[in-house]
């Protein structure tokens, strides 16, 4: 692997040609079509993989110079050409899905590549259509259009400019009045772009509902079950969980809340509050940028050879885009870029402990796509959004006993974490709980949507809920348009409340049994995509949070993890 990538300053610019995309996934179609035998369709599936794997490297490559500088033009460009071909793309795919599917050597093909393969290509059937193209250009060119106008906010605070990737780096001050200040400089930011953010979202929600239409689903909500691919679950069961996150999570966001508003001395938490944990200020992360990432190699070297080696790989191939800077998108993602063999891991440091959340979670997406880099089929490669969570956020958890490279306060990250872990249940539920409402109604006004989030809101955090009261567009019913999911990922908010769930399962092996619980960790990695997210929890002997009771039973060794970790951190 090693051998075969180039360090990322021996890349190659990519030059945007789509007709060359097309016509590599027209000759495999075409091969498919006039295979004389099982081993000639095999080999047109190969080829189309092949094909796919181009445009996945050249894509990524692309979108990472973008994210990297939002306001350069040749950057916007050629995002702008990603954006229209990405549609292109999907659109010259359904001809492969069908010849494959109508292939008279379709038992050859289930055998050699598995009947999950089948099912996908079904799935990619019925979530598009040349029909919705021109549509999906839009949609596209519409989510850089929000990464652009919230990358290029300027936050004035204390005489000096700040982006929103920046200012957070405030948030966890001891001193209530600067955090206070540095919020309301923000919230300020954010309520001058909120009108086009608010705009931008309306157009998407027209967009996705007439997509939903064309390809005869009555709603986005019910198209985007395909378009995620949960392919053995749907709706009532993501309904009866988010039922079951307010039965057993919210009570217990409700008391850490309790808990942080008393520690800090406060009858209840106010909108700058919600981010500090202790009197003195959150733990903040020692050391520059190099030296967090130098603490990251002791960190992965001792946890296995596997990670020491592939962390290292990816420092000395200069695969980590770690520092907030003007222009910079937001956010931080995992990219592998299966030509180059490599994934690049971009994010924006702030000095916060946001900046170690980042060298964990990301990375463990990262060492997922190393675990699965020999699998041939992209489709294979990568689990659906909701087990690949579970590879970012069980690594979190297995970071912990090696937190005291970062901080001098361990135990408080610690708790922090784990309460920020546990708060986080209930929100991400709310943004799919709101997904759904603006979906299945989607001729309702902006002043609708406000006033449905605010409901939602109020019934899974109600401790935000009264925290955001006067604090411009949070408390108007406005948190979501800071939430880049709900623009460029719709419904993909509740894979990361599955997968923190099965993180906890990890979590609690792990302090039981490390060898265990990391074995299970690797072989669940190294599965991909091959299995839908049920099946794959169960190959990997997990449980799966949306079987009936599932939730308590895993929430409650949490619960006494969290109570000893409280016990660490404030004594």
């Amino acid at each position: 692997m090693e051998k075969e990538t180039p360090s990322y300053e021996e890349w190659e610019a990519v030059k945007m040609k789509p007709s060359s995309y097309l016509k590599k996934i027209d000759k495999a179609i075409k091969g498919l079509e006039e295979a004389a035998s099982a081993k000639d369709a095999i080999r047109a599936v190969k080829a189309y993989s092949k094909a796919m794997d181009k445009v996945l490297d050249d894509f990524g490559t692309v979108s990472l110079a973008y994210t990297l500088d939002t306001r350069d033009e040749e950057n916007g460009k050629n995002q702008k050409a990603v954006d229209a071909a990405t549609p292109l793309v999907q659109e010259a795919s359904l001809p492969y899905a069908r010849a494959l599917l109508s292939s008279p050597y379709k038992d050859e093909i289930e055998a050699r590549f598995g009947s999950h393969y089948l099912t996908m290509l079904e799935y990619q059937l019925k979530g598009f259509s040349p029909e919705v193209v021109a549509l999906s250009q839009k949609e596209n060119e519409l989510g850089s259009r929000y990464d652009a106008v919230k990358s290029q906010a300027v936050v004035h605070f204390e005489g000096r400019d700040y982006g929103l990737g920046q200012i957070g780096a405030f948030y966890g001050d001891k001193d209530r009045n600067r955090r206070k200040a540095a919020q309301d400089a923000a919230i300020a930011a954010v309520n001058q772009i909120a009108p086009e953010l608010e705009d931008i979202f309306d157009e998407l929600v027209k967009i996705r509902n007439e997509k939903a239409h064309l390809l005869g689903f009555d709603s986005y909500s019910d198209l985007s079950y395909y378009l995620m691919g949960r392919y053995d679950y749907g709706r009532r069961e993501v309904s009866s969980y988010r039922e079951a996150i307010h039965e057993v999570v919210t009570p217990l966001a409700e008391k850490i809340a309790r808990e942080e508003a008393r520690a800090l001395g406060l009858k209840r938490l106010s909108y700058e509050d919600l981010e500090v944990y202790y009197p003195d200020g959150n733990p903040l992360p020692r050391g520059s940028t190099e030296e967090k990432v130098d603490n990251a190699r002791k960190m992965y070297g001792a946890l296995s050879a596997e990670t020491g080696r592939f962390f290292d790989f990816m420092v000395e191939k200069h695969l980590l885009f770690l520092e907030a800077k003007p222009g910079k998108a937001l956010g931080g993602y995992m990219n592998y870029l299966p030509l180059k063999k490599c994934p690049v891991i971009f994010s924006n440091f702030n000095g916060t402990s946001g900046d170690i959340d980042v060298l964990t979670h990301e990375f463990g997406h990262a060492f997922q796509s190393y675990l699965a880099r020999n699998i041939k089929l992209p489709d294979y490669r990568c689990p659906t959004m909701d087990g690949a969570e579970i590879d970012s956020m069980a690594m979190e958890f297995f970071a912990w006993p090696y937190m005291d490279l970062f901080f001098d306060e361990p135990d408080k990250y610690r708790y922090q974490h784990l309460a920020s872990a546990i708060l986080f249940l209930p929100y991400g539920v709310t943004v799919d709980e709101w997904q759904h409402w603006v979906y299945d109604h989607p001729e309702v006004g902006k002043a609708e949507r406000r006033a449905a989030w605010k409901e939602i809101e109020a019934k899974y955090t109600p401790y935000k809920s009264r925290a955001y009261e006067g604090a411009g567009y949070l408390g108007e019913g406005l948190r979501w348009i800071m939430q880049g999911h709900v623009y460029s990922s719709p419904f993909y908010y509740i894979d990361y409340t599955l997968a923190q769930v099965v993180a906890f399962e990890f979590l609690a092996l792990d302090q039981k049994d490390h060898e265990r619980a990391w074995r299970k960790y690797v072989r669940l990695g190294s599965l991909g995509g091959k299995y839908p997210f049920q099946h794959l929890l169960k190959k990997a002997g997990l449980r799966s949070p949306l079987e009936e009771g599932a939730l308590k039973k895993i929430v409650t060794p949490v619960k006494r993890i969290l109570k000893i970790e409280e016990e660490k951190a404030y004594r």
